[in-house]
């Protein structure tokens, strides 16, 4: 036989790999029939995996933007502030679309921008990777802040020096208040 490579741990001869692949699906096959626990550990452990695989790729589309700054990839219920200082900008997030017309009439569009959350956003406690990044509000608050969120975030790629939480003074909106601090407290500061 011929081997591959510095390590020599791969067959070079295709008429070889032929039969070792054989001879080892065979005895593998029959290896999982006689031992199904083991069988179902491994395919368990194969979707974890390919679930992980999917939520970090979700997790790199999310993050991929061409600039700190740039308008187009920004969250579209985003009104953003003229301003390209981050340290002087600020981020209001508001419950609702009434609210968030309310503090677009009453803001300094200069500094000031306001994103609109709708509804209750996720509990990040309790959810997946998976539907974390499915959420379309945690989406849109990861994006227009800049920073990214987890592992990768920066906080040098804030587009704001301030982020105000304004919610109804109700139950609801105390709420979606606590679940917005979890939310950042959880993926929005350094690790």
């Amino acid at each position: 036989p011929q081997f591959e490579g510095q390590t020599k741990t791969k067959l070079g001869n295709s008429e070889v790999v032929k039969i070792t692949n054989r001879l080892f699906s065979e005895a593998f096959q029959r290896f999982l029939l006689e031992n199904p626990q083991v069988a179902r550990k491994i395919v368990e452990k194969g979707i974890l995996a390919s679930k992980a695989r999917i939520a970090a790729k979700r997790a790199r589309e999310v993050t991929r933007k061409k600039s700190g700054l740039e308008i187009s990839n920004l969250p579209g219920k985003l009104a953003d502030c003229s301003s390209n200082d981050a340290s002087q900008n600020e981020l209001f997030i508001v419950e609702g679309d009434s609210a968030g017309g309310s503090a677009k009439s009453g803001r300094n569009r200069e500094f000031q921008a306001i994103l609109p959350i709708r509804g209750k956003i996720l509990n990040v406690e309790k959810a997946t990777m998976d539907k974390i990044l499915a959420n379309e509000e945690i989406r849109s608050l990861f994006t227009a802040m800049g920073t990214g969120f987890g592992a990768d975030f920066d906080v040098s790629k804030a587009r704001y020096q301030k982020l105000v939480i304004m919610t109804d003074a109700d139950v609801d909106g105390a709420h979606i208040r606590t679940l917005l601090l979890t939310l950042i407290y959880r993926f929005m500061r350094p690790f």
